[in-house]
């Protein structure tokens, strides 16, 4: 049975999907943009049989508190602290995590801070190397160096249907997506505020990729299990940031999925049984 649940951190309320017994070890799922825990709705039944598998929203996503981004720091530090808050409340004291797409630079800020948490860890299109960065991230780094209110206007093009649904769809089998993920991550956009809230995370972006070298070292130090599976087809996170994992980790698999930045949608029963097998084998 899979537990929908709220709790309080700082100020807001935070949603999360709670499954498995929690005498087994703790999977924590981290999700991306634009989705929320829901993206994890195919991977938890199978996680659940062998975890005690947590799933949050961050604030702003999903079905968490979503504050006015004039009142409330929309920034990767700030998510962050408050997952680890609210990891803190839940009483998880180490767990393996799964990080996605946003979920990397928050899950990596927190393994960064608490090492000795981490048990182990599944990149799905993760990224904290630049070898992984796709060609759209130039036109990034163009607006964070020289930001201007038409470049941000430009941005609110990541909010619309038709660019949501080609996140999902994109390098991907002709009918091995389902629209129920993407239509639910668009009906999200509608919800008040959302493309301004949103847009104070593509810009804080930048601050992620300044800490790519720390978050490598982390790695170089504790060498943490890794498993990096990765939709290879996917345009935003290139698969050489899978790759990349190996230089500094030497206890890394590498597995390229034919997929793309949603994996999942098409993998989820490979990428579980790649985790069962990794982990527990």
């Amino acid at each position: 049975m899979i537990k929908y649940q709220e709790i309080k951190i700082e100020t807001e309320n935070i949603f999360y999907r709670e499954a498995g017994n929690p005498k087994n070890p703790t999977f924590v799922l981290f999700h991306g943009f634009p989705s929320a825990s829901h993206m994890f709705r195919d991977l938890i039944p199978l996680l659940a049989k062998h975890f005690h598998v947590i799933a949050p929203d961050y604030p702003g996503f999903g079905k968490s508190s979503a504050p006015d981004h004039r009142e409330f720091s929309y920034t990767f530090d700030h998510l962050s602290q408050i997952m680890e808050d609210f990891l803190k409340q839940l009483k998880i004291g180490s767990f393996y995590m799964y990080v996605f797409d946003y979920g990397a630079p928050i899950g990596f800020r927190i393994a960064t801070a608490h090492p000795e948490w981490i048990e182990g860890i599944v990149s799905q299109n993760g990224n904290i190397y630049q070898e992984g960065l796709g060609e759209k991230w130039a036109g990034r780094k163009d607006f964070w160096e020289h930001p201007t209110p038409e470049k941000r206007e430009q941005y609110r093009t990541a909010f619309k249907p038709e660019t949501i649904k080609g996140q999902y769809l994109y390098g991907t089998l002709p009918g091995t997506v389902s629209p129920d993920g993407y239509m639910l991550d668009i009906a999200y956009t509608h919800s008040v505020g959302y493309a301004d809230r949103q847009l104070e995370l593509i810009f804080d972006y930048q601050n992620n990729i300044k800490l790519y070298p720390v978050f490598q070292k982390y790695l170089r130090e504790n060498k943490p299990q890794l498993l990096a599976v990765w939709g290879r087809n996917d345009p935003s996170f290139i698969y050489q940031g899978a790759q990349a994992f190996k230089k500094d980790d030497p206890n890394t698999r590498v597995v390229l999925l034919d997929s793309g930045h949603f994996a999942l949608e098409s993998h989820a029963t490979t990428i579980a049984q790649l985790i069962i097998e990794y982990f527990l084998g």
